[in-house]
Order: C-alpha cells, then sequence, then structure tokens
C-alpha cells in the first residue's frame, strides 16, 4: 500500500523567526536588509553604528547580529570583540556582511568570533541559511 501524499508546508511555517539586529552605518542598504528581514517574518532592529550596536543590546535580545565591518569610530570587529567578551551576548550568532572578501579579511572576522563572512551584495539564500542555524535562545 503506497504512504500516502503529503502536501510541502507552506514556505513561511518552513521558516524560523529570529531576533536580527541589523549593524551598518549605509542606512540605505541597512534599511532594505530590514524590510526584506521583516518580510520573511523576523524580528528585526536596526541601527547605524558601532556604538549603538553596544547600546541597543541593553534593552534587546537579538539572535542574530548582521555586522557590517567599516563602520565609523568603533568597527564591526570591534563591536564583535565585545559581543563575545560579555557573557549575555557570548553566544550570539554574529555575520559580517561587508565589502572587504580578501582573505585577511575573513582572517580578522575569524579571529573576532564571527561565524559567518559574506561579501556585499550579500547572497540572501545563503544568508537566510546562516541565519536559520542561529539557535533560538530559549
Amino acid at each position: 500500500m503506497p504512504a500516502p501524499a503529503r502536501d510541502a508546508p507552506p514556505a513561511s511555517a518552513m521558516v524560523q523567526r529570529h531576533r536580527i539586529l541589523v549593524v551598518d552605518d549605509n542606512v540605505d542598504a541597512a534599511d532594505a536588509l530590514t524590510t526584506l528581514l521583516e518580510m520573511e517574518g523576523h524580528e528585526v532592529r536596526t541601527v547605524y553604528s558601532g556604538e549603538e550596536a553596544v547600546d541597543i543590546l541593553s534593552h534587546y535580545s537579538p539572535e542574530v547580529v548582521l555586522l557590517d565591518l567599516g563602520l565609523p569610530g568603533m568597527s564591526g570587529i570591534d563591536v564583535a570583540r565585545r559581543l563575545r567578551d560579555t557573557p549575555s551576548t557570548r553566544d550570539i550568532t554574529l555575520i559580517a556582511i561587508t565589502g572587504w572578501g580578501q582573505p585577511q579579511d575573513r582572517a580578522r572576522t575569524a579571529e573576532a568570533g564571527f561565524d559567518f563572512h559574506f561579501t556585499k551584495p550579500v547572497d540572501i539564500v545563503q544568508l537566510s541559511q546562516a541565519i536559520d542555524s542561529a539557535v533560538a535562545a530559549p
């Protein structure tokens, strides 16, 4: 007797919802990425500097941080190190989204504790897979 056919679950049911922080000093790029992530069902906050990223973490607990490296003032590398050194943010999934893609740039992000490194323009499918690999906070 053949197994009963099953319909594929709706695409929205397959997407895990995550709390995401987008950090990029390019306002248009940050806002566009935020809109895309919200359309996928994620809860997203957006800031435009490293200092704002550190500040918002006092009252917002993302599971994933999408972080540009070339920020004015406090760089994305500095933000990542700060997050990894702080017990409450140590386990956040850190994803670099940057124009810097040379081997030495990738080495710097790995050393700073990033989980993923994507160069702009980012491949949305790969980014979604990286986000979905984040472990949801209890």
